[in-house]
């Protein structure tokens, strides 16, 4: 599958890029609430950068991981003191962090094919074992019915447009996005299709799955005035501090 090649890649900052951006004030304040108020933060699936550029704009330090190249260099040109890094988030390797963010859909996606429960406990247990005592792993995921009413949307912009097919198998619970997109260069506008599929968690199962490695949980309607996805839900994991 491709993953936000160069176009997308574009259409997804500056047409979508709103949602962290509108979210960043709400997590600066999670992060604040739980005591750290500087450090590394780890974002996985950063994308191009937004909320790393209001970490790094906060007085944070900032790693990226993102599986998508272009995502990555716009990345690197937004945030210059950042280390952003082309890999799968399930397999990178962490350092050590006092928080890990994942905002969006980035722990459904399927462009690394071997994402399942199993493979997302594992990364609960490295996120786990990278967070300093009383660090915070924050994220969000897509639940069952994430498709709902999607069937078929048009967006568009200045200079692209994009059209989705969105269709959810109830059976396996993964969610299919076909998605031609449309960007203009010079006169003209060029012409490019991507696939997304996405496996779809249960919030009660992904709540496990976190104690299980340790945490203390907590699931969160929205970050600070910026409300979820719909059909996703997020989470608030917590490492306890060293007594």
């Amino acid at each position: 599958m491709d993953a936000y090649g160069n176009d997308l890649a574009y259409i997804h900052d500056v047409g979508f890029g709103s949602f962290a951006e509108n979210s960043a004030p709400g997590l600066l304040k999670l992060l604040q609430h739980n005591g750290i108020t500087a450090g590394l933060v780890v974002d996985l699936g950063c994308g191009s950068g937004v909320w790393a550029s209001e970490l790094s704009r906060a007085g944070y330090n900032v790693a990226g991981i993102d599986i998508s190249p272009s995502m990555i260099e716009m990345a690197r040109k937004r945030v210059p003191a950042g280390d952003f890094r082309v890999a799968s988030l399930l397999t990178a390797e962490l350092p050590q962090c006092v928080a890990v963010t994942s905002l969006g859909e980035c722990l459904n996606y399927l462009f690394d094919e071997t994402n399942n429960l199993r493979q997302l406990r594992r990364l609960f247990r490295r996120v786990y074992d990278a967070l300093r005592p009383g660090g915070v792993f924050i994220f969000g995921v897509a639940e069952p019915g994430r498709g709902k009413g999607q069937l078929q949307k048009h967006f568009e912009g200045p200079d692209w447009a994009i059209l989705l097919e969105v269709e959810e198998d109830h059976q396996t619970n993964q969610l299919t996005r076909g998605i031609t997109l449309f960007r203009k260069v010079g006169e003209f506008y060029r012409r490019d299709q991507e696939v997304h599929r996405l496996k779809l968690y249960r919030r009660s199962e992904i709540a496990r799955s976190l104690r299980s490695v340790g945490f203390r949980v907590h699931t969160l309607r929205s970050y600070g005035d910026q409300a979820m996805i719909k059909g996703c839900v997020a989470f608030l994991a917590r490492k306890a501090r060293s007594r």
